[in-house]
This record gives C-alpha cells, structure tokens and sequence, in this order.
C-alpha cells in the first residue's frame, strides 16, 4: 500500500488514515472530526478550484481545506 496525503487522492479513491501530522490546535480539531488513524475515509469531489475536498469518514461527509489535508496520510491501494 502506497502512503499520499488526502489532497493527492482522486475523487471516489478509498483509503485508511496512517497518520495525522499536525499538532496544536489544528491538530486537536482534525482528531475532533473523526479523522484518526485507522479510520476509512473516501473522497467524494473537489470544489471547483481543488480546494476543499468533500471526503466521506464515519458515516458522514465532510470538507477540508487542502492546507489541512496535507497534515493527514492515507494508505491506498496501487
């Protein structure tokens, strides 16, 4: 399995969070919204400029900035 960030991840590609990077309140904020390691995440789509990414975790949709996206690692399939 290959290790990107979610904002190198193309619309409707699955993956499972390896890690989250960012510390302090960001950090606390992305742990808050259910993005933690080992959960399942899936990208829905992109605004149309790339930024933000719509992507499904735990049941429900949510957006992130690219800025934000880039502190999280996903292990997808080749």
């Amino acid at each position: 399995m290959a290790k990107i960030n979610i904002r190198k991840m193309k619309d409707n590609q699955s993956g499972i969070i390896a890690s989250v990077k960012a510390v302090g309140e960001m950090g606390r904020r992305i742990r808050e919204m259910g993005l933690i390691p080992g959960a399942k995440i899936k990208i829905c789509g992109r605004a149309p400029l790339y930024d933000p990414v719509s992507l499904k975790v735990m049941g429900f949709t949510l957006s992130l900035r690219n800025k934000e996206a880039d502190y999280i690692e996903v292990e997808v399939q080749d």
